[in-house]
């Protein structure tokens, strides 16, 4: 059985033969689908692909941050991929101190001045964490919690977890739909569609009731303010 409470990222592309199309991406979200011996089914959450990869290509990832499976140099490719800023983090348990972990935090925003450093966290012998010995963390929970807030003694603050490419999204469309009503020709509009007594027009007619509307008013008004003849025949009369 695979256990849960976690994700899984591709290290690196596979496969990374030249001339081959990669099946996976270096940074990209995996389902693990197997884990027997040395070589793991997973799934693409991304592409939905599976394959099955080399187990040493695979990171496992708790609470967003902690990785299982990478390596220092490891560490520093994915903190200077895209989509990773200055502050961004990962915690490492280490490949050669069981129990024992390292802090990886980058440093810059542009890509060709960032840099990673990396602070190991030791462990005392009732189980409290550090990276300076004066201040000591019960998890590494609290440790994370604490230097997000204050960089003491680290290269700058804890920002957000390391960057991962999770499935891709559609964008929704934000492009209004147009409706193009064809032409008038006033020639060919019969006199009854514009003054019909109908309380609207039918919906496949040219003439909407606000038009029909705004004519009638036009004619009405028309009529108001045509002059009253002089009953003499000498001019027309002021009103």
């Amino acid at each position: 059985a695979v256990p849960s409470g976690f994700q899984a990222l591709a290290l690196c592309d596979f496969p990374s033969s030249m001339g081959v199309a990669a099946v996976l991406r270096m940074g990209e979200q995996l389902r693990i689908l197997s884990e027997d011996g040395e070589w793991w089914l997973v799934a693409s959450k991304v592409s939905g692909k599976e394959c099955h990869i080399p187990s040493s290509c695979v990171a496992k990832i708790r609470h967003g941050w902690l990785y299982e499976g990478v390596s220092r140099q490891k560490a520093e490719e994915l903190l200077l991929r895209p989509g990773n800023h200055s502050g961004s983090f990962l915690i490492r348990e280490s490949q050669t101190r069981q129990g024992c972990y390292s802090l990886s935090v980058r440093r810059g925003e542009r890509a060709a001045w960032a840099s990673v450093t990396h602070y190991r966290i030791h462990r005392l012998d009732n189980g409290w964490l550090y990276i300076s010995p004066r201040l000591t963390f019960p998890s590494l929970h609290n440790l994370v919690d604490h230097y997000s807030e204050f960089s003491e003694g680290l290269c700058c603050c804890l920002s957000e977890p390391c960057s991962v490419e999770g499935p891709r999204v559609a964008p929704a469309s934000t492009t209004p739909t147009v409706v193009k009503k064809p032409s008038l020709h006033w020639d060919k509009i019969e006199s009854s569609l514009l003054f019909s007594e109908t309380a609207s027009p039918p919906e496949d007619s040219p003439i909407s009731q606000g038009l029909r509307e705004t004519i009638s008013s036009y004619l009405i008004l028309s009529e108001t303010d045509t002059p009253e003849p002089d009953p003499t025949g000498k001019g027309v009369k002021d009103s």
